[in-house]
């Protein structure tokens, strides 16, 4: 019973179960099939100008996409503090973040006995602006800038703090409110 080839359709021969089925349907071998494809293809490169298989110039390397291999690329895992610094870099954000570095070690910058009176406010475009919790603070750390701005270009680097402005103690707001009246306010009341 295992022999036994089911009747075909009406109108068709019947298939030998001894002999490839490819050879009775008239269908061309696989070697041919690939053999035909081959030739094809260097067919077409013919045409291009392409001459397979004859030495030649070397291929030029891939510009984009992804790439796998022993040799380093863009692909391959970065430090972390060497990833932020060349974002830095690209960003120009190199100044504001030394600046940054020194606010946050102020103390240790100016001494205690300065920075017990006195806090950097902002930083832009080369400017450092300092409070002082007092006038006479103010006038004496006025005479130190130089000084400043010395032990500023050691920590940062030449050039990046140009010019250090001292602020004094910031006076009472009087204008409290949304309902006031605007005038003369307090004239010498405070001296």
């Amino acid at each position: 019973m295992a022999d036994e080839v089911p009747a075909p359709p009406a109108g068709r021969t019947p298939l030998d179960p001894h002999r490839p089925v490819a050879e009775q349907l008239g269908l061309t071998p696989p070697a041919e099939v690939a053999r035909a494809a081959l030739n094809r293809a260097v067919a077409a490169a013919r045409a291009r100008g392409v001459r397979p298989g004859a030495p030649g110039k070397p291929r030029p390397a891939r510009t984009s996409g992804p790439t796998s291999g022993p040799g380093a690329d863009g692909r391959d895992p970065a430090l972390l503090g060497d990833t932020l610094a060349r974002l830095a870099a690209e960003r120009g954000w190199s100044a504001e973040l030394s600046v940054g570095g020194v606010v946050g070690r102020w103390r240790e910058v100016v001494g205690d006995q300065v920075a017990d009176h006195c806090t950097p406010e902002t930083f832009e475009e080369g400017r450092l602006v300092i409070r002082t919790d007092s006038t006479t603070w103010a006038t004496n750390l006025r005479l130190l800038v130089p000084e400043l701005l010395g032990r500023l270009e050691v920590e940062l680097g030449s050039g990046v703090v140009r010019e250090v402005t001292v602020l004094g103690p910031a006076g009472p707001g009087w204008g409290r409110g949304g309902r006031r009246v605007a005038g003369r306010g307090p004239r010498d009341t405070y001296g």
